[in-house]
């Protein structure tokens, strides 16, 4: 499977990725959501600033997906995979804010990051407010 990885430009993770500074991507949900049971060893995501055409691919060395989460479970998860999720230990706790009545996290650790050739991709069908699209071959979103 192909993925696309929308990333908020504010937190400048793209550079983190290809430099292998942030090699984990996390997502975090209330609710069970793509791609939640849909990404495994692998596949390849390719990542994006929100309004930007993708620039990255990696390739999806491990997935742990983690459930039934609760403040101090978010915790634990800051403090020992934060770091390399790209983020700084002293804004920790300003993550800790963002996720802490968050029900579940993916973790995707990364391999292989490189930059690629930038595309746009057409999100029709996928949502306007998706930050993740799941396809069996990213040509079929490519524009």
């Amino acid at each position: 499977m192909d993925h696309v990885a929308i990333m908020k430009k504010s937190w400048q993770l793209l550079p983190k990725i290809l430099s292998g500074e942030k090699t984990i991507e996390s997502r975090w949900y209330k609710t069970k959501r793509i791609p939640w049971n849909r990404i495994n060893t692998g596949d390849t995501v390719y990542f994006k600033n929100s309004g930007e055409p993708v620039t990255v691919q990696a390739a999806v060395k491990k997935v742990l997906q983690i459930e039934n989460l609760t403040a101090v479970k978010v915790k634990e998860i800051l403090d020992k995979y934060g770091e390399a999720d790209g983020i700084s230990p002293e804004r920790i706790t300003e993550f800790f804010n963002l996720f802490k009545a968050k029900k579940y996290c993916l973790l995707i650790f990364l391999k292989d990051p490189r930059p690629i050739k930038p595309f746009h991709i057409n999100k029709k069908g996928f949502g306007s407010m998706s930050a993740w699209l799941t396809v069996d071959n990213i040509d079929k979103i490519k524009v």
